[in-house]
């Protein structure tokens, strides 16, 4: 379950990702020599009229197009190679660019997609009485927001300063943050009241034992109900362009917490970690598989847009670098950057993968 899981969630994803770049590459004019779904040897594969090599690859971990001009599959410039019309190097700085950014962008496009799509067939959520949703009507037992003084009775109009929209909004805004010191806005008889306190930290285990960490202040809402209201396409888009931008929110304030180390390093997966995942999603049905497909699409273009080289975001800070110096940044620079991404990127790599093999059943808690 797990193998087929991740071979239809990350083999179209890449392919698509990798459709955008060559095929705004030839919109432009740039010849791509090779388009790889995998890395390494060649299983199978064709060559098209234009002298594509379409192939299926050994390591099925990615994918890459490499354009006339391209020293290896990371697109790195090939100095010994003539700038002639066809190559990559020959285009326009701003058709680079464009080459370049359109792979993260499409898989932006195909989760913005399918969020707009689940909004259209199930409907938005809402609350029906946001402002009792907001407000407390219950604590938990050793609840961290009582203790800290907040009443029955308060209502919650801002956490942090930012407001509070209705009981999930703030549910999200603290599991995000576990044992993290906040400030809880409440409005008590007409007076606004800054109330901090620190979230409690636990650990919730899912259906398929996956333990993940999560604030909580221990309140239950006075009132509110869920509802789902039929939308149309026309609204559902600026939906899922709002969800794609809460959940890349989410992904920054993982990556910062983990950083900062307020969360362990062991909550990074890799393709292991993808293909256990991909598999839980796809035994619950075709519309979690498809849900989840959108998050690690969106996944993928929050990590090629990171400045790193060797990914699209560091080829396109060298873009602007080179726009603003008004010339190519030069080829021992180009060369000794490259090295550092690889390096990098293959040091988040073997992290991963050790968090993957560690979380292997076979080695138990």
């Amino acid at each position: 379950m797990y193998a087929v899981g991740f071979a239809l969630l990350l083999g179209p994803l890449v392919t698509l990702h990798e459709l955008g770049h060559l095929l705004v590459g030839r919109l432009f004019g740039v010849k791509a020599e090779a388009f790889s779904v995998g890395f390494g040897r060649e299983i199978a594969g064709f060559t098209d009229r234009r002298g594509t090599r379409w192939k299926l690859s050994a390591l099925p971990l990615g994918g890459y197009v490499q354009f006339k001009g391209d020293m290896n599959p990371a697109s790195v410039p090939d100095p010994s190679a003539p700038v002639e019309p066809g190559s990559f190097q020959h285009a326009d700085l701003w058709k680079r660019a464009l080459i370049v950014a359109a792979g993260p962008v499409t898989n932006l496009l195909l989760a913005i997609g399918i969020f707009a799509a689940f909004f259209v067939v199930v409907g938005k959520p809402v609350i029906v009485g946001e402002e009792d949703s907001r407000t407390i009507g219950a604590f938990a037992e050793g609840s961290v927001a009582e203790a800290a003084g907040i009443r029955v009775g308060d209502r919650v109009v801002a956490i942090d300063g930012r407001p509070v929209r209705d009981f999930t909004d703030m549910k999200m805004k603290v599991a995000l943050h576990p044992a993290t010191p906040m400030v809880f806005t409440v409005e008590r008889a007409g007076t606004r009241i800054d109330v901090p306190l620190v979230t409690a930290k636990i650990e919730r285990t899912d259906n398929f034992g996956n333990v993940s960490t999560e604030g909580l202040v221990g309140i239950a809402p006075a009132g509110g109900t869920y509802e789902l209201r039929k939308v149309g396409v026309l609204e559902a888009v600026p939906l899922g362009v709002k969800q794609a931008w809460d959940f890349t929110g989410m992904m920054i304030t993982g990556i910062r917490q983990i950083v900062s180390g307020e969360r362990s390093v062991k909550e990074l997966g890799g393709p292991l970690k993808i293909a256990k995942y991909s598999g839980e999603q796809m035994s619950m049905g075709a519309a979690a598989f498809i849900h989840f497909a959108a998050l690690i699409s969106l996944n993928l273009a929050f990590i090629n847009f990171l400045p790193i080289p060797a990914l699209d975001g560091g080829h396109l800070l060298f873009y602007l670098v080179e726009a603003i110096r008004r010339r190519p940044v030069g080829p021992q620079a180009t060369e000794w950057a490259y090295r550092t991404g690889i390096a990098l990127v293959l040091m988040l790599m073997a992290v991963v993968t050790v968090n993957d093999i560690i979380g292997l059943p076979v080695f138990g808690s």
